[in-house]
């Protein structure tokens, strides 16, 4: 592409979309998306066509959940208003809904409509992207922007699979990205300062709309918060410093940290090529965390944080944690152990509440480009 056709394309992007100056470079079009990259999607499509397990099967998963979203109606809000947990957790639970079942069902469209091609499954995805990016103009009480963060990156990574799509139209894309960048970025941002889960998962979410908006200025920004947290936040034998806090649920939060750290790192591994799976200072890494996570979650009697702490299971309500998170980093690290204890479970789908690795199985990870 020459110089100047790329540069008449700039600035018909900027002036239809007010995303940024033309000073703010766009990502190149060629490069990789965050959550799915295009080496990712040819891998799997090879899988499904040769029948090849445990994706065969994993596929077969995501229809079911695909198909049975073709018939929810959006739940949009215009003002996404979440009570504190600990203060009304009956009340939190519910009108957190709203945003996850449609940005499941968004995203497990948008999954299948790039594995399948049938436009049924773009068509829907694009409803409940227009839904939300319409009517919710606004974010409050004590849980709105987390919850926005650590359920809403569903609809960003459902977005950035279905950007070129020619079933969403120009108009309507341009309103979502108001949306992203007014509302689902700016509570995103409004919390990433903090040093724990919270901090963890709003900017997670924070570059996947950075991504969408080819924000390269903020990206930058939420990489170098999450390098400057991460020593901070792991101890060196692997404990979340600021999870273990929380009484009976300190394997759940831990969890519930490190799910999204390692999916900044899959964002940032996909944008940039910069390998933070890798990172490690006095024999901290996140490695050592998830190995500390395996190990307490299915040994919670030496967990000295707390008696009786809380583990997951296959039969827990919101999902299998942390299988989905130890499945999704078996591709970085090809670890026995995690192996081991996500295998007899396979397919892993993560269906509720949290959305970092949803489909862990039939979406698998790799440095090595798919090799």
């Amino acid at each position: 592409m020459n110089k100047l056709k790329l540069n008449l394309i700039l600035a018909t992007v900027v002036c239809l979309t007010g995303w940024g100056s033309i000073q703010n470079k766009l990502y190149a079009s060629e490069q990789p998306r965050g959550m799915h990259p295009e080496k990712q999607l040819d891998f799997v499509k090879k899988q499904i066509k040769n029948k090849k397990e445990p994706y065969l099967t994993a596929f077969k998963a995501l229809i079911i959940k695909a198909d049975s979203a073709l018939f929810v109606n959006q739940h949009a809000v215009e003002d996404f208003s979440i009570p504190g947990f600990y203060s009304d957790k009956e009340g939190h639970r519910k009108t957190s809904l709203a945003l996850q079942v449609d940005g499941f069902s968004a995203y497990s469209c948008a999954l299948a409509y790039k594995l399948t091609g049938q436009s049924k499954y773009a068509v829907k995805a694009i409803y409940f992207l227009n839904a939300w990016g319409s009517i919710n103009k606004k974010y409050s009480q004590l849980d709105g922007s987390l919850v926005m963060s650590y359920s809403g990156t569903t609809m960003m990574m459902a977005a950035e699979l279905l950007k070129s799509n020619k079933n969403w139209k120009s108009k309507d894309q341009e309103q979502f990205a108001w949306w992203t960048k007014n509302v689902f970025r700016h509570a995103a941002n409004s919390i990433r300062y903090r040093n724990n889960n919270s901090g963890d998962w709003s900017r997670f979410a924070s570059l996947l709309a950075d991504v969408y908006l080819s924000d390269q200025d903020d990206f930058q920004k939420n990489v170098g918060m999450i390098k400057d947290e991460l020593f901070k936040q792991i101890a060196p034998d692997g404990h979340m410093v600021e999870e273990v806090k929380r009484q009976g649920n300190g394997i759940w939060y831990t969890y519930f940290s490190l799910a999204p750290i390692s999916a900044s790192f899959w964002v940032i591994y996909n944008q940039t090529g910069e390998n933070l799976y890798a990172l490690e200072q006095n024999g901290t890494s996140l490695k050592k965390g998830l190995d500390y996570l395996l190990y307490h979650n299915q040994h919670p009697e030496d967990w000295t944080w707390f008696k009786n702490p809380v583990t997951g299971n296959e039969n827990t309500a919101t999902g299998f944690w942390p299988a989905n998170l130890l499945e999704a980093m078996n591709g970085i690290y090809h670890s026995k152990e995690f192996n081991a204890f996500v295998e007899p479970y396979r397919p892993i789908v993560y269906p509720r509440h949290d959305y970092a690795w949803t489909y862990p199985t039939l979406f698998p990870l790799s440095l090595t480009g798919y090799k």
